[in-house]
């Protein structure tokens, strides 16, 4: 079981760092710093870091996660965060090996159909693609089969899409209770920036190549 999610990284405040990485922005003005987007691909038992693709905060984290399509393992479930919901990337994560699924919680407002009911509160629905993300996405057919799971936990109702289609194999209330071990990944991150680190959250180098150096270092540390 995988996770894929996305970390910032802010680099010093030197004359190439700002010609390298951009800034993020928001009503009170632009960040002090600039900034590396990175999207690591982790294996949620032992935090073993599979792969990881970076570059400019400016760069969009699902084109990032693209990039780790290659590093996917056979018979694998990767969990998602919902700011990854591309069909796009998702039929393209599944395609690359056999049996490599993804689950994924239900964006708000995602249209879907029902095709069929798989079992309660757990039917077969349809998703269809827009011509952008065909166009982005050759292999992408006009819709996709997915399953969409929800439970009550805690009270709270939970919604999750999901490719692991076949009932007999996958049963619905084994997946649901998947997606909590998803948070494993950001107690990845803390063990890199806040032990391995020591909570230093700005990174030593002063030029964008050796900015890459560093964190391929601390990636294989």
């Amino acid at each position: 079981m995988y996770g894929v999610d996305g970390v910032v990284w802010r680099t010093p405040d030197s004359v190439q760092n700002q010609a390298a990485f951009a800034r993020t922005a928001n009503a009170s003005g632009e960040a002090a710093y600039p900034q590396i987007s990175m999207v690591c691909l982790m294996e949620l038992s032992s935090h073993l870091l599979v792969n990881s693709v970076f570059d400019s905060v400016a760069e969009n984290e699902m084109n990032l996660a693209s990039g780790l399509i290659p590093s996917i393992p056979n018979h694998s479930l990767t969990l998602f965060d919902r700011g990854f919901y591309s069909l796009g990337l998702l039929h393209a994560w599944q395609q690359a090996q056999p049996d490599s699924h993804w689950l994924l919680p239900l964006k708000k407002g995602t249209q879907y159909e029902v095709i069929r009911t798989l079992g309660q509160h757990d039917p077969l629905v349809r998703l269809t693609t827009t011509p952008q993300a065909r166009k982005k996405w050759p292999q992408l057919p006009d819709t996709l089969e997915v399953r969409l799971l929800t439970k009550t936990v805690k009270g709270k109702l939970i919604s999750i899409l999901t490719s692991l289609t076949d009932p007999m194999r996958y049963p619905s209330e084994d997946i649901v209770d998947l997606y909590a071990h998803r948070w494993e990944i950001e107690l990845g991150y803390r063990e890199i920036k806040q032990h391995l680190l020591e909570s230093r959250f700005t990174l030593r180098s002063q030029v964008p190549e050796l900015v890459t150096q560093e964190l391929w270092g601390v990636l294989l540390a």
